[in-house]
C-alpha cells in the first residue's frame, strides 16, 4: 500500500511566484513551529522566526514536527522584527493576524510574495506591531467563551491556504 504522501494529486494547482511568507514572531513551541514549517515545505512558502524564540533550531521536538521536510523549508531566523521587516522590504504586503481584530481573514486580498504574520503562542502579537498596522490586521472566527485562540499552527493553516486558494483562483481566470 502506498503511503498519502506519495500519492499524484488529481488536480493541479497554482502555486503562487514569489512564494508566500510566513513570519512567526518570537515562537515558543517547538512542535507548533514544526508544523508550521511542514506547511511552508507543502505550500512552497518561505518561514521566517524572529527571535527570541522560545526554543533551538535543532530542537527534537521541531524536528520531528517537520518530518523528513526539513530539506524543502527555505527558513530564515531573524535577530529583530525591525531586521525582519528591512529582509521582506521588496516582498508582498504584510498582513498581521490577530484575536483582537474584527475584520476576517477573508477579507484580506492576498497576492503572491505577500508576508504573512503571526505571534507567539502565549501573547499573540506585540502591541507596537498592531498599533502600527491597524489596516493590515486580520482575525478568524471563532468562539472566543469556549478557546480564547486557535493553536499557532491550525491558525497559520488556515490563512496559508485561503491565501493559496485566492491566489490560484485569480491565476485559473487570467488569460
Amino acid at each position: 500500500m502506498k503511503h498519502a504522501h506519495s500519492r499524484k494529486a488529481d488536480f493541479d494547482f497554482v502555486f503562487p511566484d514569489p512564494p508566500l511568507n510566513i513570519v512567526l514572531v518570537s515562537p515558543e513551541i517547538p512542535p507548533n513551529t514544526g508544523n508550521i514549517a511542514r506547511s511552508c515545505a507543502a505550500t512552497g512558502s518561505r518561514l521566517h522566526l524572529v527571535k527570541p524564540m522560545g526554543f533551538a533550531l535543532d530542537n527534537a521536538k521541531l524536528r520531528r514536527a517537520g518530518l523528513d521536510y526539513w530539506d524543502a523549508i527555505r527558513v530564515t531566523v531573524h535577530e529583530s522584527f525591525a531586521a525582519c521587516r528591512a529582509a521582506l522590504a521588496g516582498a508582498g504586503k504584510w498582513l498581521f493576524f490577530t484575536t483582537a481584530s474584527p475584520k476576517l481573514y477573508t477579507e484580506a486580498r492576498y497576492k503572491p510574495g505577500d508576508v504573512l504574520v503571526f505571534g507567539c503562542e502565549t501573547k499573540g502579537l506585540p502591541e507596537e506591531i498592531l498599533a502600527a498596522n491597524p489596516d493590515a490586521c486580520y482575525g478568524i472566527p471563532m468562539q472566543t467563551q469556549f478557546v480564547g485562540s486557535l493553536n499557532l499552527s491550525s491558525a497559520a493553516a488556515v490563512v496559508l491556504y485561503e491565501a493559496l486558494r485566492q491566489i490560484d483562483a485569480r491565476a485559473r481566470k487570467m488569460p
